[in-house]
């Protein structure tokens, strides 16, 4: 049996997120294959393998279990920000010598990073928000950035790849505050003009016969925007099929998978969108969407009519051929 390494945890505040939605991947592969989980945390990456627990050896990554010495035929990394989503733990394995089932180091690392993927794709006419980037060395003032973005704008962590520190400010001395708790997430932060309109996701895999989309999904939430709180603790609406037309339905869809490929993903990855006046403009893309129960995804392939066994399956016997 090959032997799948999942690595979840990770360094980030949603810590607890990527282990839940590791162990509901772990619950869908088949058995085909012998897959685990590899928690990750600072100075200390651990197998629980067959419910026992052991380092996980990184000169040759390998473990231990019954005195014999195991390693890995494959890694899947579901960690959602650092070192995971980043493309980190992929560079690692690349250097080891291990395929990632996922999308490779470059991949991650350019859909990573809010502000650098935003105008990556915007060389390539896809529709994104105006947007700024901040250091945490440099000062630029409030007064700047409001001239340029009008009001409101979102301020959010550009290399955090978090849901925490994103805030929807509305007046100018609102402003420092939000680039402040923003620079608690990462050491970039963007500040992008509001876009008014329909926000909706849609995911893309490559599955037999390419890439193919998802149901798109539509998002209300209950507060400002579609934040932490939103996403996990049941704080909006997921509305799936989204309440848009055929043709937006379909747009949206073509523009997910065009973007999966611009950008050279693999497996699964979710785009999420803001349409406004009939144009999808991209917030972001997320190259470890959740996958616990409460995620979208999931919720997306129960009404595209297939199991999670069966979307796992596929993806996995196609990236590993």
């Amino acid at each position: 049996m090959k032997r799948i390494g999942i690595f979840c945890g990770g360094f980030s505040s949603e810590f607890d997120i990527s282990i839940s939605s590791a162990k509901a991947i772990l619950a869908s592969i088949p058995k085909i294959y012998d897959a685990f989980l590899i928690v990750v945390r600072r100075g200390d990456w651990r197998v629980v393998y067959k419910n026992e627990e052991c380092p996980l050896d990184l000169n040759d990554v390998t473990f231990a279990y019954n005195g014999e010495k195991l390693d890995l035929d494959y890694g899947l990394v579901y960690i959602h920000g650092n070192p995971g989503e980043n493309g980190k733990i992929q560079a690692f394995l690349e250097m080891k010598q291990i395929p990632c089932i996922n999308s490779g180091a470059l991949a991650s690392e350019l859909s990573f990073d809010k502000w650098f993927c935003n105008q990556f794709l915007r060389g390539f006419n896809v529709p994104v928000a105006k947007a700024v980037l901040l250091h945490a060395h440099k000062i630029v003032s409030a007064e700047k950035i409001v001239e340029k973005l009008g009001l409101p704008v979102f301020v959010k962590p550009s290399d955090s790849g978090s849901s925490f520190g994103i805030t929807k400010v509305k007046t100018l001395e609102e402003l420092p505050q939000a680039i402040d708790a923003a620079f608690q997430e990462g050491e970039t932060v963007v500040v992008e003009s509001n876009l008014s309109g329909t926000e909706v996701t849609c995911a893309a895999y490559r599955g037999d016969g390419g890439v193919k989309a998802l149901p798109v999904t539509e998002i209300v939430a209950e507060g400002e925007f579609f934040d932490y709180r939103a996403k996990y603790e049941g704080k909006s609406q997921e509305i799936t099929p989204a309440r848009i037309s055929e043709d937006m339905t379909k747009k949206v869809q073509d523009l997910t998978i065009s973007i999966y490929k611009i950008l050279r993903l693999r497996s699964v990855a979710r785009v999420d969108f803001m349409i406004v006046n009939n144009i999808p403009h991209v917030i972001e893309v997320n190259t470890t969407p959740g996958f616990s129960p409460a995620s979208l995804v999931p919720q997306m392939i129960k009404v595209q009519g297939i199991t999670n066994e069966d979307f796992w399956s596929e993806i996995i016997a196609i990236e590993t051929a």
